[in-house]
């Protein structure tokens, strides 16, 4: 027996024929047949055209029939195959032999499983072929994966959608999934779905209707689904409720705003209330405010300063003085009743006020008392009946501020020209008109002030042209005669420090 290619099969790309395999099979027939044919051939051989779901091929052989043909090349029918002439018929020099081999089907449907050989092209093709009738609204699945009805079933053969001699098509998998008629009552909304799902959840899902934790599904989520059912969906209202503990998003069947409260544990206590009151029917969407209310007393201490009393003693020499009783500062108290709305104060009502305790003065004795001493100096000796450190600085004409085309440039504050042994002073610490010595300037007098010579400070006026720069603490002396009494400053400033 021979093989021959038939003479439609083109060449592929690397110039061998597409079924250039085909020359092994006729050496491998011709190997089993290597006894017969080393031997004068007395059989008759003729040539027959074998097409196996498309591919096709001439074969020279001695065979007789088309079964024996068949066994020796390999070509297994099973159930569902079909061969043209039948496989008893006898073989005929140039007949052809046609083979259609059938798919292997599973079918699951109505919770059977069928198993079928098919010629199909479609799965509806294939389910019609199997006496599975279907529904608009049914699922199917082809090999596991979701298919319409017309959808076109794979290639029977794995490779190039070409047979292999003695094998058999790849099987495929049908699965019909029934839809069922599903009702959904969801308030004053009705409609009717057809659907596959496995329980009342997936069937909701599947029409787009969104169930909250509030809301009320009969028969349950977790119920299976059957043709005819129908599933009624009571809707919770949707509420947000504020309050000093957070914010609490939430659903609710109540009719009124304290049973919304009541649902999430939130009570109202004490003066506790809440907008709109507990007693206000609830609408959908309503945003409750809870305010917390709490009252607490709160007392307040208040120091009451002590105050400084001076008193003078004639007994006492100038510029010294004692304290003779220390200053204890006062305690005053108010208690108030403060109403607190989530935490914050909204009421202060004073109830009471005294003094818990009374302030004590500090009483000063400071001297009064002129004791005239003599210093030497360069310009002699000199009597003085005070004496204390200031800050002394310096200034001419020309610094005091004015220009010199000023009407009273070079003009001191009592009229005097400006000049050497002018002293700036603060007139409530040093008397104007007073004498006085400073140590490295000499004579003066207090003649002028100044904006910025307050407390215990100085400014030594000089010409311009022997103007020496002052800013130092020093010593200087009030010399007698003492001014009247009323004019003397009996305490000190205590400020600049020095």
């Amino acid at each position: 027996m021979s093989v021959h290619a038939p003479k439609t099969i083109s060449p592929d790309p690397t110039g061998r024929s597409r079924f250039w395999w085909l020359g092994a099979l006729s050496l491998v027939v011709l190997g089993a047949l290597g006894g017969t044919l080393s031997a004068p051939l007395v059989r008759a051989e003729r040539t027959v055209t074998l097409s196996v779901d498309g591919l096709v091929m001439e074969v020279l052989t001695a065979h007789t029939t088309v079964d024996a043909l068949l066994d020796e090349l390999g070509v297994v029918l099973a159930p569902g195959d079909r061969i043209e002439p039948q496989v008893t018929a006898a073989l005929a020099d140039s007949v052809a032999i046609a083979v259609e081999k059938a798919r292997p089907a599973v079918i699951q449907a109505d919770g059977q499983e069928l198993q079928v050989a098919t010629h199909a092209l479609t799965v509806a093709q294939a389910l019609s072929e199997a006496g599975v009738a279907l529904s608009p609204h049914d699922d199917l699945s082809l090999n596991g994966q979701p298919v319409q009805a017309d959808a076109l079933l794979p290639p029977k053969w794995a490779q190039l959608d070409l047979p292999q001699l003695g094998q058999q098509p790849a099987p495929v998998h049908i699965s019909v999934h029934r839809a069922s008629a599903v009702t959904i009552r969801d308030g004053s909304l009705t409609k009717t779905i057809y659907t596959t799902s496995g329980t009342v959840a997936d069937a909701l899902w599947e029409a787009g209707v969104v169930t909250y934790l509030g809301d009320i599904v009969r028969p349950a989520l977790a119920e299976l689904v059957q043709d005819g059912l129908e599933i009624e969906v009571v809707r919770s209202k949707p509420v947000v409720i504020v309050s000093q503990e957070g914010v609490i998003k939430t659903r609710t069947l109540g009719a009124t705003v304290g049973e919304a409260l009541a649902q999430e544990g939130v009570n109202l206590a004490g003066k506790d209330y809440s907008e709109p009151a507990a007693e206000m029917a609830l609408a959908a969407g309503q945003q409750i405010q809870v305010s917390r209310v709490v009252e607490d007393w709160v007392v307040e201490a208040e120091v009451i300063p002590y105050e400084t009393l001076s008193r003078p003693s004639e007994t006492l020499e100038l510029d010294q003085q004692y304290v003779e009783q220390s200053g204890r500062d006062g305690l005053r108290k108010r208690r108030y009743r403060v109403t607190y709305v989530n935490g914050q104060p909204t009421s202060q009502v004073l109830e009471r006020e005294w003094v818990a305790e009374e302030p004590q003065p500090r009483v000063l004795v400071y001297g009064t008392k002129i004791v005239v001493r003599e210093l030497q100096t360069a310009e002699g000796t000199l009597r003085y009946w005070r004496h204390f450190r200031v800050l002394a600085t310096s200034y001419t004409a020309a610094s005091s501020g004015k220009t010199r085309d000023h009407p009273e440039f070079g003009i001191t504050f009592l009229g005097w020209r400006a000049r050497r042994g002018i002293v700036a002073v603060d007139p409530k610490t040093i008397p104007l008109t007073t004498n006085m010595y400073v140590p490295g300037y000499g004579l003066g007098v207090a003649g002028d002030t100044g904006g910025k010579i307050k407390g215990l400070r100085i400014d030594l006026c000089y010409e311009e042209a022997s103007y020496v720069p002052w800013y130092r603490w020093v010593d200087i002396y009030l010399l007698e005669p003492a001014p009247a009494r009323s004019r003397i400053s009996w305490t000190l400033p205590t400020w600049p420090r020095e």
